[in-house]
């Protein structure tokens, strides 16, 4: 059983495939905050700025197999010239993501994108994976297409991750979770000079902006 949060047709927002057409399915679940605002100080991962509770959200749902959860995500992909792609994600998508679901997604001819906290272990068959560590939790995965790291964290700063052996190193200013939905938020924008700064100094690293959020699309 599958439990989605929501799913959408959008462009992805940032890192190394920003601004590719992608069938985004977010999962219900993280394991390092449950999503409850009332939790949040206590939580691993305090500065979240994503709602994953539930199955609410658009085209979002309970879904009993991995073959009922692959057609669903087909038929939001239009038809149209381009390779399919889906981004799983979250919450935790390594929480629900197994092997059945990478071959049923495969089977429509899907490319799967997976954004995780690296806490978890990847089912095999992943064709682009995404690592963005979260504060001190563990991270189990030392090898991925993407690097995007929270930027800055006092416990999981850029020199902490020098041994993950990935094609792209990104850093993306953290926003603040209490920011107005309109409206200029601080936080995020000091955040943008220090990340930049970083960059600078230490090349390996680019820097990635939120596209999704600056023009206004899921």
């Amino acid at each position: 059983m599958y439990r989605v949060k929501e799913a959408f047709y959008t462009l992805q927002g940032e890192g190394a495939q920003a601004g590719r057409a992608a069938v985004f399915c977010r999962f219900s679940k993280c394991n390092l905050w449950n999503g409850r605002e009332r939790d949040r100080a206590r939580a691993v991962c305090s500065f979240c700025d994503t709602d994953f509770v539930g199955t609410d959200g658009q085209n979002g749902g309970v879904f009993e197999t991995a073959e009922a959860l692959a057609d669903h995500l087909w038929r939001l992909w239009p038809s149209a010239p381009g390779r399919p792609y889906v981004v799983c994600t979250g919450g935790e998508p390594l929480l629900q993501l197994d092997d059945a679901l990478v071959a049923a997604l495969h089977r429509r001819g899907f490319e799967v994108g997976v954004e995780t906290n690296g806490t978890l272990p990847p089912p095999a068959g992943i064709d682009w994976l995404c690592v963005s560590p979260k504060a001190d939790a563990p991270v189990v995965v030392d090898r991925c297409d993407e690097l995007k790291l929270v930027f800055p964290q006092p416990l999981a700063m850029p020199e902490r991750f020098e041994h993950i052996q990935a094609r792209h190193y990104f850093l993306s200013p953290m926003a603040s979770p209490a920011a107005p939905a309109s409206g200029e938020d601080t936080v995020k924008l000091a955040n943008t000079r220090k990340a930049t700064e970083y960059c600078l100094a230490h090349p390996r690293w680019r820097l990635t902006l939120q596209m999704h959020k600056l023009i206004g699309i899921d």
